[in-house]
């Protein structure tokens, strides 16, 4: 019996030889799959991999853009039949962002991955990029989903990880459903096998120490570090094959969880703020493949982007930002400029910040401490996406692109409308 293995990449994807190696040695079949296959071509495959990297460049945010795709349809689709789906790394954030993870049934996104928080003593001691090696535990019955069964209980592995948006933010009552259905896969731990939030043990600040999460039939697996780049990681390719030899399918657990509703509220600045809307001299690509796939989605619009920063001061503030803007911390004037919002009567301009903006704290550290600037009390940060809907269900359709995701992850973010 040859078991095919459908390799999805997407623009911008890689790791892709080593997960072919990786199937290989588990004595499976890779097939290339590219975002825009034949969808036909991608039914037939037995199981899927969606391999790491940074699928469109991580526009918008890591895996927004990619879970958007036809294709990924098909593998919901493929997966309610049974068949395993596998996220590594960028992989797993595309999954996230489609909602295949945790698996309510209307895949709606519930979870998010966020910026990596590194926190050693309660402080947070890094952000961002962090590539190391670390230790997993298996921390649910190793028969509960297609991925662990060559594993024994509470079986440690140690691979390496690579990522910048791998904290898994998962609303508290959910995470009690998970951990109930066995969907809470692997979690860091120290080379003994102890569980600590802090760094180095939890790399990136990932909320019960996650490494690793299932959807709620045990088919679908979402995991941020690799295992298809070490020997050490070959026990769930295996897994995933003898669970497709067996086809047995998974049973159903069922999640008692009711997500909340999109909050979007008025923007209302803070009393003597200042606001700057920064703009890019050249055309920003980010804001061209948000419209390219809202285009491709059916939404007739147009999409710019600026950056916005809230900044308020103890005293003069025009003294203050002039100490600011000679910083050059807030925008590089060589490839972007102060502007204003938008005009048109068809465009609604949406701010959208971080609910926890690790890299704007780094901006305020910098210019109090760095540059010295002590009148500076408070900085927000955020992004402005300009919607330009030129049709008469103005606010439908407004409300439409909203439920893309694609412009927020209700979990890690904050959503505003500008008036």
């Amino acid at each position: 019996m040859i078991i095919n293995i459908g390799v999805v990449q997407f623009p911008g994807s890689n790791t892709e030889r080593e997960t072919f190696l990786a199937i290989q040695r588990a004595n499976m079949n890779p097939l290339e799959i590219l975002w825009n296959s034949d969808l036909e071509l991608v039914q037939k495959c037995d199981g899927y991999i969606i391999t790491g990297g940074f699928s469109y460049e991580d526009r918008s945010r890591a895996g927004v853009i990619a879970s958007l795709e036809p294709i990924i349809d098909v593998l919901k689709n493929e997966s309610k039949k049974g068949k395993p789906v596998f996220g590594i790394c960028n992989g797993a954030q595309i999954l996230v962002e489609s909602g295949l993870v945790p698996g309510p049934s209307n895949n709606k996104t519930s979870i998010s991955l966020a910026d990596n928080k590194r926190i050693k003593d309660g402080s947070i001691v890094g952000t961002g990029y962090y590539n190391a090696w670390s230790n997993l535990k298996l921390s649910v019955p190793n028969n509960s989903n297609a991925f662990t069964r060559h594993l024994s209980e509470e079986e440690m592995i140690n691979i390496p990880f690579a990522h910048a948006e791998g904290r898994f933010i998962i609303p508290e009552k959910l995470l009690e459903e998970m951990k109930k259905n066995h969907q809470t896969i692997f979690r860091y731990c120290d080379a003994d096998g102890g569980i600590s939030e802090e760094f180095p043990t939890n790399p990136n600040g990932s909320a019960y120490n996650l490494a690793a999460v299932s959807n709620n039939y045990g088919n679908v697996l979402a995991m941020m570090p690799h295992p298809e780049r070490t020997e050490l990681g070959d026990k769930l390719f295996s897994s995933m094959k003898e669970y497709i030899e067996t086809s047995v399918p998974m049973n159903e657990k069922k999640i008692f969880y009711k997500q909340t509703g999109k909050t979007i509220v008025d923007y209302e600045p803070h009393e003597n703020s200042d606001i700057w809307i920064v703009d890019l001299i050249i055309t920003d690509n980010e804001a061209v493949t948000v419209e390219n796939a809202l285009q491709q989605k059916g939404f007739e619009v147009e999409v710019s982007k600026q950056t916005h920063w809230e900044i308020s001061c103890s005293k003069n503030s025009t003294a203050t930002l002039k100490q600011i803007d000679d910083s050059g911390e807030l925008y590089n004037s060589n490839k972007e400029y102060l502007s204003d919002l938008p005009e048109e009567k068809e465009t609604i301009s949406v701010l959208i910040r971080q609910k926890e903006d690790v890299h704007c704290q780094k901006k305020f550290d910098s210019l109090t401490q760095r540059f010295k600037i002590r009148d500076l009390l408070q900085l927000k940060r955020g992004v402005v996406w300009n919607i330009t809907i030129k049709n008469a269900n103005f606010n439908s359709i407004f409300n439409d692109i909203l439920d893309t995701n694609i412009l927020h992850n209700p979990l890690s973010h904050e959503c505003f409308r500008i008036s």
